[in-house]
């Protein structure tokens, strides 16, 4: 599969988000993290501002959903602009369902686990699913340590994909950067959430290419394909 790097604006300065939005137009994503204080204990942003990102910039967003009640608020995030939304398993009533109706309104559907939440039981999900996220952090605030344990759980997941010969990409974030991008992707990850790595450097742009070159490297040695996909 195709690397992929979604700079996380939630590493942003956001006095002026617009202007950071623009700043990484060589990825892929924008990644959007969504808060709720109820899911998770912080608060970030909501339908409104995902609604001024998707007028601000060219780059597709990819908002990811830390929220209860994902059943009842991420068709939303669809209808404000969103082109792949990310539930969490442990939040939604009706996983396959949810699925359906983000890709009936014209977006990407993508679930996402928690470190402590085994891949095994939502096996059968998986054709339901455009993308899987792997949280490499306990999700709720951005700048934590990469967790090292998640990386058999990405093999794993790998491993199903291809059991099924499924197209679904397979997403980290949490503690992305130069030093850990390589491990994720030799052990299957192909889509890659950076926020300080990123949105901390003088020039977010180059980091994006050098993020971008150092996953396509691993992920060539480990012998699966690499390329700058389409939207």
């Amino acid at each position: 599969m195709a690397v992929q790097i979604n700079p996380s604006i939630l590493s942003a300065d956001f006095s002026r988000l617009a202007e950071e939005a623009r700043a990484v137009e060589g990825a892929d994503w924008l990644h959007v993290d969504v808060m709720d204080n109820h899911f998770v204990p912080n608060l970030t942003l909501g339908v409104p501002v995902v609604e001024a990102l998707s007028r601000a910039t060219e780059t597709p967003l990819d908002c990811h959903l830390m929220i209860e009640d994902p059943d009842r608020w991420a068709p939303q995030y669809v209808e404000a602009g969103a082109g792949s939304v990310t539930f969490h398993a442990e939040a939604a009533a009706a996983p396959v369902r949810l699925a359906r109706e983000i890709r009936a309104k014209g977006a990407r559907a993508s679930m996402a686990l928690k470190p402590a939440s085994a891949i095994e039981p939502y096996e059968d999900l998986l054709p339901e699913l455009d993308m899987l996220l792997i949280m490499t952090v306990e999700p709720g605030f951005g700048g934590q340590s990469f967790l090292d344990i998640m990386l058999p759980k990405i093999r794993r997941t790998r491993e199903l994909i291809g059991k099924h010969g499924l197209e679904l990409w397979l997403q980290v974030d949490g503690g992305v950067s130069a030093s850990t991008i390589e491990r994720c992707a030799e052990a299957g990850a192909d889509v890659f959430v950076a926020g300080s790595a990123v949105y901390g450097t003088d020039n977010p742009e180059a980091a994006v290419r050098m993020l971008r070159h150092q996953a396509e490297e691993a992920a060539a040695a480990a012998g699966r394909t690499e390329g700058h996909p389409a939207a």
